[in-house]
Formats: C-alpha cells, sequence, structure tokens
C-alpha cells in the first residue's frame, strides 16, 4: 500500500518551491520555473496536485512525476485516474477528463499505478519551520492530526471522508476562515482558484489558474523558504512578500 504522507528533510543545497494546480499545462510551468532560474540540480518543486485535465499535455505528466526533483500532492483530478474503473466517468469527461478515455487500456493502468503513488499530504523542513501541503484543505485544526488519521494511528476512522476534504473541500475560502492550522508554520494549497495568492491565517491559497491563461490565470510559485510568492503574470515577473 502506498504511504498517504511523504516527508522531505530541509534542502540546504537549494531552494524549494509550491506550484498551484497544473492541469495539463507543462510548457506553461517550465516557463515560470525558468523564470525564477529554477536548477533541476539543488532545487525542488513540490505541487499541490490536479497534474492533468483541461489542458493540452496531460500525457506529459508520466514525464514529469519521473522528475528526481518534482513532488506532488493528489488533486481530485489525478483522483478521477486512481478511480478511473470506478468514478462517474460523466462527470469526469465534464471536468476535463476526455484526454484519459481516449488512452488505451494498458496505458490507462500505467497512469493509475503511478497516481496512486501520490500522497494526500507532504510535509517539508525548512529554516522557517514546517511546512504542509495539500490540494485543497486539511480537515482537522491540528496538521499533526492529519497525519495521525492518514497513517493509520486512528485504525483508518473515516479516512475516505478524510481524503475527500484533503482534495475537495473550498469550507476555509467560503467562509473566510482564518483560524488556521496548528502545528505547521504553513500550510500550502491549491484547488480554488484566485486572482492572487491568499493567506488565510497561515493557510496560502496558491492556485492563481496558470491553467487558464486565456482568461488571465498565472502560475505562482511560493517560495517555501521565504513564504515569498514569485507571480508570473504574462512575460513580467512579480513579487509579493507573504
Amino acid at each position: 500500500m502506498s504511504s498517504l504522507v511523504k516527508r522531505f528533510s530541509a534542502n540546504t543545497a537549494g531552494r524549494d518551491f509550491a506550484v498551484g494546480d497544473i492541469h495539463g499545462h507543462f510548457t506553461l510551468l517550465q516557463r515560470a520555473l525558468d523564470k525564477v532560474e529554477f536548477d533541476p540540480v539543488r532545487d525542488r518543486l513540490f505541487s499541490v496536485g490536479d497534474l492533468v485535465d483541461r489542458g493540452p499535455e496531460c500525457e506529459l505528466v508520466l514525464e514529469w512525476l519521473a522528475k528526481p526533483w518534482f513532488h506532488p500532492v493528489r488533486g481530485n483530478h489525478d483522483d478521477y485516474v486512481c478511480r478511473h474503473d470506478t468514478c462517474d466517468l460523466g462527470n469526469w469527461v465534464q471536468s476535463g477528463g476526455g484526454w484519459f478515455l481516449a488512452l488505451p487500456h494498458a496505458e490507462r493502468q500505467e497512469y493509475a499505478v503511478q497516481f496512486r503513488e501520490l500522497p494526500i499530504a507532504i510535509e517539508v523542513e525548512t529554516p522557517g519551520g514546517l511546512i504542509g501541503l495539500v490540494h485543497a484543505d486539511c480537515p482537522f485544526p491540528s496538521w499533526r492530526l492529519l497525519l495521525d488519521h492518514l497513517e493509520g494511528r486512528y485504525g483508518g476512522t473515516n479516512l475516505r471522508t478524510i481524503k475527500n476534504v484533503c482534495m475537495w473541500s473550498r469550507r476555509r475560502v467560503e467562509q473566510g476562515d482564518e483560524s488556521g492550522v496548528s502545528d505547521v508554520h504553513a500550510l500550502v494549497v491549491g484547488h480554488t482558484p484566485m486572482s492572487s495568492p491568499v493567506a488565510l491565517g497561515n493557510v496560502i491559497h496558491i492556485d492563481t489558474a496558470g491553467w487558464c491563461p486565456q482568461k488571465g490565470g498565472f502560475f505562482t510559485l511560493l517560495d517555501l523558504h521565504s513564504l515569498q510568492a514569485h507571480m508570473m503574470r504574462g512575460a513580467r515577473d512579480e513579487q509579493d512578500q507573504g
């Protein structure tokens, strides 16, 4: 059984960035990385998930998953791939999953095998403290409590519900909940498109719709060491101190 939690020790050689939802726009993501002079030898890129659907380059995802410096959590769209043989296919197609259904059966199985390895939660040690990442939200006021549930220290009670909140919930944004999450310096999430990065308490929302450039969306790269956001609007680099 694949681990639902992955932990990363501090990167003492280079930088750590997090990026919002990708949705099959890997060329645009690479351009954003180029703008911050991302060094694949020293730097790491953490993704809040939703690697596929909607965009034109979903099939490049396996190349990215093979990169030793690229570390995503599982988003709700990624979870469709994991559950492709049992999920609501009509709903998935409406959400951009047609690319997957066009694949030969053997290729579908290969994607599913790799996507099932994606964790629900990642934590990264940084000079400023521990950083957590999930796709949408933490279901508990405590990060430690979430990891205890995901790692089975409560016997797997309500695990599907907990995973669904991690991948699907928009409650914090809709309610403007600034209570934050304890036991981490910051929690980094995506899922809900924002016009610019938004911090609610210590929960930082970084999906700025880089997958929708035709509507003004852009990729945000969050430096996990400084919590500085690099917003890649068009050809200009903008920075905002988090």
